[in-house]
């Protein structure tokens, strides 16, 4: 903001002794700069979690602990259930979870937010690498690990074009609908793994049949496995919301298969885990294979993001009034940096394409959990598995990681947030289902594009078709209201003041037109001894306009002057006035019918209809100075 006062402020005091101030020049504004920052302030925007981290309190330190702790507790088994999904070895999920944790506690800048491998991404990449890997788990996770850094790539681009506006292309109705259509693809997938029987093909058609051409071949101990992996997980989320759940479900399942020998009844377990923690190396793969990968890596990139930034708005730590005041706010640009480091370490590992966990992210809070320790506490538990936990989870039954598929498969799905749409409006509903069928019928990748697709054709249909209204006064209530919604609302003879509530172009400015006729001619047959004369149009909404647009005004100028109607417009602000002057449009309409406010132009029109018809302009309206637009 810059300007300068230019004196000083009269003071003065009402009768009661209350202090008034005078009016003044107002300050010049410039809503698009960018604040100034010191250098401190730069370097802490750039990683804003090490920022958090260089100020810690340490009286955080107990709560961050327990807080890691718990976390890694459901983070293990869910991670390596995740890297199922993808067909990689279970140890992958542990190297993304270590390279996200790390990563986005020095560079994220959510304090809380749980970075790591989510169900939805990895089914997205797995939907996306399984047509090339052809079942080799080896070539799967490289091929992941090269949409990782794919993602990093579109993530990173889109910072330089500063999109972070992405996310907010995907409205609620779209989210519920493709979770559930990415629920329905998890199950399916989890079907061969889940039931012990081999289920061949890519699309969730052929793999449906697959599975009821071998349906009576069902191994009967693994889905029984199946089955009391998800009634345990189950049985513990309902009684102790609290404990870690899949920690113990699959804790249980493994103690099971090691004490009754289940691997000899043919119930296939994960195998040998490899220790240690993994190589950097940039995955080898040709560009056949990444140009394949380019596409859907931009959907992985456009859910990952949207899952990051709603998760780390909708969770925030508790307040504490001796929290330091210059912990950095969550900047949507700033978490497309984040994302984009996070998968670049998480490609370099060998992992596969993360975005953050709600569940993790609830389950920290409740935990006590301050900063981003916590995540650096998980991921030391993580180093810990992969350095001594190898021979505890090598006998850990692949069918009860499956079960931990289908649980989080059933989280995807709520029901309430169907029935809410449904009450909310039929149209919600509907691109909810849409979105829910096109991701079951044409997979994940395609079911983004398609919420992504209504979602845009929905906002173009509402500003194709907005709301409009002719404007009247209404006693006792300052300013113009629609005359719908004030059926005892007053006009003046002759003058037509009417509201388009949306911006013109392409697609909406016939159907201005049209209605603006239509207006014009119901008016002259509800007051024929008064026809039309003015015909202002209140443009306080319409702040973009395009040639299409400016055209379709020209042509409604043309249209009511072919009916003896003068169009006015009223509200013009800066941003349009200078597209409409360099269409002719200002010259057209003509200086002397653009009009401030509403009540300037209807004294206008009172001054020219007593000048035209030689009366006094006595029949005022309201008042000019009432503030009414």
């Amino acid at each position: 903001m810059t300007g300068s006062d230019p004196g000083p402020r009269p003071l003065t005091v009402d009768k009661h002794g209350r202090a008034r101030f005078g009016r003044r020049r107002a300050a010049v504004f410039d809503l698009d700069a960018e604040p100034s920052q010191t250098l401190g302030q730069r370097l802490a925007a750039l990683a804003p979690g090490a920022h958090v981290l260089r100020t810690y309190q340490r009286r955080w330190l107990r709560a961050d602990i327990f807080a890691g702790v718990a976390v890694s507790a459901y983070l293990v088994p869910q991670v390596m259930a995740y890297a199922s999904i993808l067909n990689v070895p279970p140890v992958t999920g542990l190297w993304t979870a270590l390279a996200a944790c790390v990563v986005y506690a020095l560079i994220g800048g959510s304090r809380v937010l749980s970075a790591g491998p989510e169900s939805t991404v990895a089914l997205m990449a797995g939907a996306a690498v399984a047509p090339l890997a052809a079942g080799d788990p080896a070539r799967a996770a490289t091929l992941a690990a090269a949409l990782s850094l794919i993602v990093a790539g579109w993530v990173l681009l889109a910072r330089l074009a500063r999109l972070g506006v992405i996310a907010d292309l995907l409205s609620q109705p779209l989210l519920v609908g493709y979770l559930a259509g990415g629920a329905v693809l998890m199950v399916v997938g989890q079907l061969g793994r889940i039931t012990g029987t081999q289920v061949e093909g890519e699309s969730i058609v052929a793999q449906v049949r697959s599975f009821l051409a071998v349906v009576d071949q069902v191994h009967w101990p693994t889905l029984a496995v199946t089955a009391g992996t998800l009634a345990l997980l189950l049985a513990i989320v309902w009684s102790r919301p609290r404990w870690p759940a899949p920690l113990i479900a699959v804790a249980v399942a493994t103690t099971a298969a090691v004490v009754w020998d289940l691997a000899d009844t043919g119930v296939r377990a994960v195998g040998e885990v490899p220790s240690g923690l993994p190589g950097l190396h940039v995955p080898a793969v040709g560009l056949g294979d990444l140009a394949s990968l380019v596409l859907a890596g931009l959907g992985v990139a456009v859910v990952a993001y949207s899952d990051n930034t709603l998760i780390g708005r909708a969770f925030v730590p508790a307040e504490d009034p001796d929290d330091p005041d210059d912990v950095p706010e969550v900047d949507a640009q700033q978490e497309l940096v984040a994302l984009g480091g996070v998968h670049i370490a998480t490609g370099l590992v060998g992992g596969f394409p993360i975005s953050s966990s709600g569940s993790r992210t609830a389950l920290a809070i409740a935990s006590g959990a301050r900063t981003q320790l916590y995540s650096l506490v998980a991921a030391g538990c993580v180093v810990l598995v992969l350095f001594v936990a190898g021979p505890l989870i090598a006998p850990m039954p692949a069918a009860a990681l499956g079960a931990v598929v289908l649980y989080a498969a059933g989280k995807l799905v709520s029901i309430p947030e169907f029935v809410r749409l449904a009450r909310f409006r039929w149209t919600e509903l509907v691109l909810a289902l849409i979105a829910l069928i096109g991701t079951v019928v044409f997979g994940i990748l395609a079911g983004v594009g398609v919420a992504i697709g209504l979602g845009i054709l929905e906002m173009t249909q509402r500003l194709a078709r907005p709301h409009e209204g002719v404007l009247g006064r209404v006693d006792g209530l300052a300013g113009m209201h629609d005359v719908d919604d004030y059926p005892d609302a007053t006009t003046i003879p002759g003058l037509v003041v009417y509201r388009y509530d949306a911006p013109l172009f392409f697609a909406n400015v016939s159907d201005l037109r049209r209605r603006a006729l239509l207006v014009v001619q119901q008016e002259n047959a509800a007051f024929p001894e008064h026809p039309v004369r003015w015909f202002v149009l209140n443009v306080e909404a319409n702040v973009e306009i395009d040639v299409t647009a400016a055209d379709g005004l020209r042509e409604l100028h043309e249209d009511l002057a072919g009916l003896g109607v003068r169009l006015g417009l009223a509200r013009v602000k800066r941003d349009l006035r200078l597209p409409l002057s360099r269409a002719g449009l200002v010259e057209l309409i003509g200086e002397d019918m653009l009009f401030p406010t509403l009540p300037v132009a209807e004294e206008a029109y009172l001054a020219w209809a007593s000048a035209e018809d030689g009366t006094p302009s006595d029949n005022r309206q309201g008042d000019p100075a009432d503030g009414s637009g």
